[in-house]
C-alpha cells in the first residue's frame, strides 16, 4: 500500500448529546433514555461542523441516544444510520441506580462487593473488553469509508477507554478526568490500517452546561502523531 492521500481514512467517535434524565439515574444500556431538547441542538450542531468533510459511512451504538445523535449527522449526508452494538455503553452493576462521584454511594455495604478491584473494574465490563470491541467497531467503520470518512456515535467510557488504549496510557482512570465531553469528536487517523495520529474537538462546547466542563483537564497527547 502506497503513502498517497488515498491511503487515510479518518474515523471519528463521537459521544451522544445531553440525554432527558431528571431523575438523575445511571442509565447505562436501559432503553427508553432519548436526547433532550438541548441534546439534539447538539446532534445538529455537530452535523453542522461535519457538513462538508467527507462522511460516508456513519453508524451508532443501538441505544436511543446514539442512534438519534447520529441521525442529523447521516442526514446531512445522504447516508441511513447503520448498528453496531459493539459500540454500546458499558455494562455497570449500578445501571439504573443513582451512584456518582460524592453521593455517597461508597459507603453504603450493599455496594462494597462491586468495588474491590477499580484496575479491572469490578463493578463492571473488564476495560479490555472495551477496547477489543471497541476497536473492532472502528476497524469497520474504517474499512467502509476507506479512503474517507466515518462517523461513530459511541459513550463516554468506552471512548475514553479505547482512546487510552491508543495512546498507551493506563486504562484505570479518575472518572473526573476524563476528555470527552458531550458531542465530542475523539477523531482517529489512519494511514492505511495504521492508526498515526488521534485528536480531539468539541464542536458544541458552548452548548455543554459549565458543570459538566468543569472537570476536564487538557490530555497530554490530545492530538498525537504516531508516524508512519
Amino acid at each position: 500500500m502506497t503513502n498517497s492521500d488515498n491511503d487515510i481514512t479518518v474515523v471519528h467517535v463521537m459521544r451522544h448529546g445531553e440525554v432527558e434524565n431528571p431523575t438523575g439515574v445511571l442509565y447505562g444500556r436501559l432503553p427508553g433514555y432519548h436526547l433532550s431538547d438541548l441534546g439534539r441542538r447538539m446532534a445538529d450542531r455537530v452535523a453542522e461542523h461535519l457538513a462538508e468533510r467527507d462522511i460516508t459511512h456513519v453508524v451508532a451504538s443501538p441505544l436511543e441516544r446514539a442512534q438519534e445523535t447520529a441521525a442529523p449527522i447521516a442526514k446531512a449526508h445522504g447516508l441511513d444510520v447503520g448498528t453496531d452494538r459493539r459500540l454500546i455503553e458499558a455494562a455497570n452493576v449500578f445501571q439504573g441506580k443513582t451512584f456518582g462521584v460524592g453521593d455517597g454511594a461508597l459507603r453504603r455495604p450493599a455496594n462494597w462487593k462491586y468495588l474491590t478491584n477499580p484496575f479491572r473494574p469490578s463493578w463492571g465490563e473488564p476495560y479490555i473488553d472495551q477496547v477489543v470491541r471497541m476497536m473492532a467497531a472502528i476497524g469497520v467503520a474504517r474499512d467502509a469509508a476507506r479512503g474517507h470518512e466515518a462517523v461513530c456515535v459511541s459513550h463516554q467510557l468506552p471512548i475514553w477507554i479505547v482512546r487510552s488504549f491508543v495512546e498507551r496510557r493506563r486504562l484505570w482512570h479518575d472518572p473526573r478526568k476524563r476528555q470527552c465531553t458531550l458531542a465530542s469528536l475523539t477523531s482517529f487517523t489512519y494511514r492505511g490500517d495504521n492508526i498515526v495520529s488521534v485528536g480531539y474537538s468539541e464542536p458544541a462546547r458552548d452548548l455543554v452546561p459549565a458543570h459538566l466542563l468543569a472537570g476536564a483537564r487538557p490530555v497530554k497527547g490530545a492530538s498525537k502523531g504516531y508516524g508512519a
